[in-house]
């Protein structure tokens, strides 16, 4: 049954890149809905940001699911995917022998994967996918709060006109 999948729609924003960075996500389950948004004041990376949306999401989940991830980012599909399981036989290390880059986040989203029954879809970016534009302004408010000296980690969400918000 649909309503029994969670659907998580993720981005990642960092301006400039290195620079500060926020994520996005949209979390839903059948007529509910969570945003979720959150930033990093420090230099960061579009990838990092990218790596934190679906970890924030899949760890705001309270207990096992099946979850479909959308990401416009190759970067996280593919490694979670098809280069994750390489790094850590090789021990965090890539096939030429150096050091896993975002290791850190590679291993929390590897764990936060783990808990779940997960598959990933890519869609392309600015290409109004509705779902992904709005994880985009999300990930772009969370810039925007990273940016300010009074930036507070993980924010209650602005809420959405058209949708409704679960606890």
């Amino acid at each position: 049954m649909a309503d029994q999948i969670v659907d998580i729609y993720t981005d990642g924003a960092c301006s400039p890149n290195p620079g500060p960075g926020g994520w996005g996500a949209i979390l839903r389950y059948g007529p509910h809905e969570k945003e979720l948004h959150g930033g990093q004041a420090d230099d960061t990376t579009n990838n990092r940001m990218e790596l934190t949306a679906p970890i924030e999401a899949l760890n705001h989940l309270n207990r096992r699911s099946t979850v479909r991830i959308h990401t416009d980012s190759t970067y996280v599909r593919d490694g979670i995917t098809k280069w994750v399981t390489r790094w850590k036989r090789n021990g965090w290390q890539t096939s030429d022998r150096k050091p896993v880059k975002n290791a850190d986040l590679w291993r929390a989203l590897d764990a936060a994967v783990t808990a779940h029954d997960v598959t990933w879809y890519w869609v392309k970016g600015h290409n109004g996918h509705i779902e992904n534009e709005r994880a985009d302004r999300l990930a772009a408010h969370g810039l925007d709060q990273a940016r300010t000296p009074s930036h507070v980690e993980n924010p209650e969400p602005a809420p959405s006109p058209t949708r409704t918000h679960p606890q």
